[in-house]
């Protein structure tokens, strides 16, 4: 069984590293360009909503739960049409993800309770804390590379060291972004759940900056990032079980927020690029245009008339026609399954999946 000491047992001072501190400043200001650019989106829901999709998808394929964007947004809106289980199990991390978000705005605290809860909102299921023991973690090639602790008692113990250090900040005073990679290899070690660890563990990153402040609402995804660098993330947790590397590990983590911030930036931005070019053409050319429509089009990448509908309080006669005439004007893609439609947009959608807008 692994000896996990509590965090504030390290010496904190071994994160005041020359190379530590340069990058903690580099990440730290993205991070603070990232929440002000975030900031001057009129309608935060929008990035909650399309963004978190986005890091359902790369947090999900961390795990090969692997699907399309355009699988993604059929089955967001589009349901009861599709069988995609990938798809399926994406869309509950974004739920998951809103959960999470939902308890730290209005408690201020990650508790282990919250933890639960979001895992079972990823799992469908209400199995907690492992009681059985079994679990191991493998590599490539089927080796057992590290055997969480197994004992029950032993896990909820653990659990509660963490969620003191999480919400005590006393207990170890390091910034917050060297707390948060502390935090997230912690829970990792623990593997406090039969399925889902990882993928909670990656909401507990965000939300962690959320309740510290650094983020007004969760929009910085380290997922994509982890995708592109799976063999160096994997070393580096391994390098701190078996050698205790963890400036390594911080290291990793706080040049992953840089990079990461500094994408959701870009994206960001030609979100609301995107969405000022809509709003100034639709309200010159439509009588019907209103910023409930907007944010209806920027909040789902894929709408439909019933959404229509639901936002702005109209007929189901109403909807159609003004999801047609933007079809027929370039900002939509009518598309038809059975008997149902749905409508892309189009500048959005070229957002999200990295392409170049139409024009």
């Amino acid at each position: 069984m692994p000896s996990i000491p509590p965090l504030e047992q390290l010496d904190a001072t071994r994160f005041d590293a020359p190379a530590i501190l340069k990058k903690l400043a580099s990440s730290s200001r993205r991070l603070a360009e990232l929440k002000g650019i975030a900031a001057s989106i009129p309608n935060q829901g929008i990035l909650i909503s399309t963004l978190g999709l986005q890091e359902a998808k790369d947090s999900s394929e961390i795990e090969n739960i692997v699907t399309t964007h355009d699988e993604l947004f059929k089955d967001d809106v589009l349901p009861d049409a599709f069988a995609n289980p990938a798809a399926k199990e994406v869309l509950r991390y974004r739920q998951a993800l809103r959960v999470g978000f939902e308890q730290v705005r209005s408690s201020g605290l990650i508790t282990a309770n919250h933890l639960v809860q979001i895992q079972g909102e990823l799992e469908r299921n209400n199995a907690g804390f492992r009681k059985l023991p079994g679990t191991a973690l493998r590599d490539g090639g089927g080796r057992t590379v590290y055997t969480p602790p197994q004992d029950p008692a032993q896990i909820i113990a653990l659990m509660g060291d963490l969620e003191r250090f999480i919400n005590l900040p006393e207990l170890f005073e390091v910034d917050p972004l060297i707390k948060m990679a502390l935090i997230h290899h912690q829970f990792e070690s623990i593997h406090p759940f039969y399925d889902g660890n990882g993928r909670t563990g990656r909401i507990l990153n965000v939300l962690y900056l959320v309740k510290e402040g650094l983020l007004d609402i969760p929009v910085l995804y380290l997922s994509s990032h982890i995708v592109r660098t799976k063999a160096d993330y994997y070393r580096l947790l391994q390098g701190v079980r078996q050698a205790g590397q963890w400036e390594d590990w911080v290291l990793y983590m706080l040049d992953a927020v840089e990079q990461t911030a500094a994408h959701g930036i870009t994206t960001i931005q030609a979100i609301k690029a995107a969405l000022f070019d809509y709003k100034h053409r639709i309200r010159a050319g439509y009588k019907f245009y209103s910023q409930d429509l907007i944010n209806n089009l920027f909040t789902h990448p894929y709408t439909r008339i019933e959404f229509v509908q639901r936002d702005l309080q109209v007929s189901r006669l109403t909807a159609t026609k003004y999801l047609e005439a933007l079809a027929a004007g370039g900002f939509v893609q009518k598309q038809k399954i059975g008997r149902g439609n749905y409508y892309i947009n189009l500048a959005l959608n070229a957002v999200l999946q990295g392409k170049q807008a139409p024009t």
